[in-house]
């Protein structure tokens, strides 16, 4: 993705995830805005926004952070809000192993508390590796943590897939991670 997509990426992360009233608007329960009301919005701050454009960060972004509704006419982010939202998510059965990227500097906190939410509605897990070691490199040398989801399925705690294909639960007690399985990336 080039500069100005992924600086708008980070644009919309911020309005639709977690501050939407920087530039005036409201989401409804669901996080969804008026595709109409945003871009006017986000000219009226300053920020050069087309429909063009946010097309194009919905559609090229690599994580599918943001959908479109069907009808074309709302937008939203998929998930990782700060801000309470119901994007509408029916509880589903995870994978027997799911993954969650991080950095060294967090597993004694991990391995006392379990994984948290912190400041957003929900722990974010991976269905592959892979991503988890995007998520992960962000902050530095990412950890891979091995999370038991399918035990924690049988153990009665929800999970909810997003649209993008992250999963979702309120938080993963250290029980249920393989810390001996943990790598480093």
């Amino acid at each position: 993705m080039d500069r100005e997509l992924i600086s708008t990426s980070k644009f919309l992360s911020l309005v639709l995830r977690h501050h939407p009233e920087i530039i005036g608007i409201s989401l409804d329960e669901q996080g969804w805005v008026e595709i109409d009301v945003l871009l006017a919005a986000a000219n009226r701050s300053g920020r050069k926004l087309t429909r063009s454009l946010l097309d194009r960060v919905v559609r090229e972004n690599d994580k599918q952070r943001f959908a479109i509704s069907a009808d074309g006419t709302k937008i939203r982010a998929n998930q990782g809000h700060s801000i309470e939202v119901d994007l509408g998510l029916q509880p589903a059965q995870p994978p027997e192993l799911l993954y969650h990227g991080t950095v060294a500097r967090f597993l004694d906190a991990i391995r006392a508390s379990g994984l948290q939410p912190g400041s957003r509605q929900y722990v974010h897990l991976s269905p592959d590796v892979e991503t988890a070691r995007k998520v992960g490199q962000r902050r530095g040398r990412p950890v891979i943590l091995v999370v038991e989801s399918g035990r924690m399925w049988q153990d009665g705690h929800a999970f909810y897939r997003a649209q993008n294909g992250v999963w979702l639960t309120d938080s993963v007690p250290a029980k249920y991670l393989q810390f001996d399985r943990c790598r480093a990336e």
